[in-house]
């Protein structure tokens, strides 16, 4: 039986790509290196901010170590104008929470960054669990933070589900031992999902509620 929902952050909950463009380049300019495009930055987020600004600059680039400084400063303080929230997905997290579901975010985003873009959507303790990248887990598709957010809940990883868009949340949620479910809304086709492993498809936060009904 299905008791707990945990979910990634960007391009799952929120769709943040364009603030996170935003502060990419910005640090890429103050470096002296071109900007990345919308569909760029699509590409390279989902494996955490250092791997992000790492393919933003050129191969061997001696600077990531600064840039990755000066965005996650920037990052951090930036006040998410650009992000903005999915069709229905307040609607649906909350009809989850009805259920005596547990909400949690599992992402592979900055911990600061995470809890500040998720203060601007949501009302403090919306979510039972909020764990990023703090450097004491390694990031997704390893399983560590998803099983230390589950343990933290009490809660059998078999009764967990993992929803996200990216291909290190379709293999955490198989590494992990939840129930993955792979969101086409964000910045992954489904054949990029299929080729992680992914055989569970929401198309949008209405399907998930669905799927998920089926796992109460």
């Amino acid at each position: 039986m299905l008791k707990a929902v945990f979910f990634d952050l960007d391009g799952t909950l929120l769709d943040t790509v364009p603030d996170i463009m935003a502060c990419v380049n910005a640090s890429l300019a103050a470096f002296g290196y071109p900007e990345i495009t919308y569909a760029q930055t699509c590409s390279y987020v989902g494996d955490g901010a250092k791997k992000l600004i790492e393919r933003a600059l050129p191969a061997g680039c001696a600077d990531v170590d600064a840039v990755y400084g000066h965005f996650r400063t920037a990052f951090a303080a930036d006040q998410s104008e650009r992000t903005r929230l999915y069709p229905d997905e307040k609607e649906v997290l909350s009809f989850l929470k009805t259920k005596g579901l547990r909400l949690g975010v599992v992402t592979n985003k900055p911990q600061d960054a995470a809890r500040n873009v998720l203060s601007k959507f949501f009302p403090a303790g919306f979510f039972d669990f909020v764990g990023g990248d703090t450097g004491m887990f390694p990031c997704k598709p390893d399983p560590s933070l998803a099983r230390y957010a589950a343990m933290t809940l009490r809660i059998p990883p078999a009764a967990c589900a993992f929803v996200g868009d990216g291909e290190p949340d379709a293999r955490v949620a198989r590494n992990a031992g939840m129930q993955g479910v792979s969101a086409l809304w964000g910045y992954r086709t489904r054949a990029q999902l299929e080729g992680a492993g992914a055989t569970r498809f929401a198309a949008s936060f209405q399907e998930l509620q669905k799927i998920l009904e089926k796992l109460f």
